[in-house]
């Protein structure tokens, strides 16, 4: 453990719940845990004897299998429930559902919802912890620690982090991704800059944060840029005149990233539109960082099982 500083039985909802020490506890956790991502067997007995439920109410890939592979890596007992396989096309409500997860005896809870509150409302109404997988547009705090990570272990120390340039670019209105970053760098004291169509632009940008109308701006001697995917499934008609059109202003391809400093990271949180939002010698460049996030993110979700439902230190 780092000091007297804990998350032990804390629901993981929000990054604004959590202060620096906490952030800086999962991570330096979480750095511990890769080491046991790259045994030939990764298993720890660390949660043995606990059960974990996910609990997905949208399509996800690389949270859902990540969490899952986690609890499993821990000794936990791990099981992943789908909606549209349980209950809830039948007509049992989310309280329901809930009540009739916990009086299983678990432990925790990993909640997915298209609707923002989802996990909040759940950690007020059973005692598991409740970890947010997203709920949204409103947060996605595994991803923002993730991509923390990912910045402290390719570019500058968690001390050095007010000294970059980060620009996100993209679809931020509907994304959870985006506010959840923003919080997470804003408690670290980044300079932080965002571009987007004016329909997509959120209102929660707030003198802290540089609005930019054209994306160049954004990039432009940026030490970090992220790249949102463009949420179609999220969006009203008209918020965007064409993907094409989109495409040619927002999207980051190498000619634009040229703009950013020469050893500027890039980041997607996934899944990625190529050719759309970013293009294809981007995503494989030598300066993304997509596949380590993908990396960081199975760690950094271990380290929020181990410290949520144990609060102990790694045994490797």
């Amino acid at each position: 453990m780092q000091g007297n500083v804990s998350i032990a039985g804390r629901d993981v909802i929000q990054i604004a719940d959590f202060d620096a020490d906490q952030i800086r506890l999962i991570l330096n956790t979480a750095v511990e845990l890769k080491a046991v991502l790259k045994r030939s067997i990764k298993k720890l007995p660390s949660l043995r004897g606990k059960a974990i439920v996910n609990l997905f109410f949208e399509p996800s890939t690389r949270t859902r299998s990540s969490f899952e592979l986690a609890g499993k890596y821990l000794g936990a007992d791990v099981i992943s429930l789908n909606a549209s396989t349980s209950s809830v096309v039948k007509g049992e409500s989310i309280r329901d559902t809930l009540l009739t997860i916990e009086s299983m005896a678990v432990d925790a809870m990993i909640i997915r919802h298209k609707s923002e509150g989802v996990p909040q409302f759940a950690a007020k109404v059973v005692k598991p912890v409740i970890i947010n997988a997203g709920d949204g547009c409103h947060a996605h705090p595994s991803q923002a620690l993730l991509d923390l990570l990912t910045i402290h272990q390719l570019k500058a120390p968690l001390d050095q982090i007010n000294q970059l340039k980060i620009a996100i670019i993209g679809d931020i209105l509907h994304s959870r991704v985006a506010r959840s970053d923003i919080e997470i760098f804003k408690k670290f004291g980044a300079d932080i800059h965002i571009a987007a169509p004016p329909t997509l632009l959120p209102r929660f940008a707030d003198g802290s944060i540089t609005v930019h109308d054209h994306v160049e701006d954004a990039i432009r001697d940026a030490d970090v840029v992220i790249v949102l995917r463009l949420q179609l499934e999220r969006m009203q008609a008209g918020l965007i005149p064409s993907e094409d059109e989109y495409s040619r202003f927002f999207g980051l391809d190498a000619q634009r990233l040229k703009l950013a400093k020469p050893d500027a990271l890039v980041m997607h949180p996934g899944p990625q539109n190529n050719g759309l939002e970013i293009s294809f010698d981007v995503n494989y460049s030598e300066q993304s960082a997509i596949r380590t996030q993908v990396n960081n993110g199975l760690a950094v979700r271990m380290a929020l099982l181990l410290l949520t439902l144990s609060g102990e230190k790694v045994v490797l």
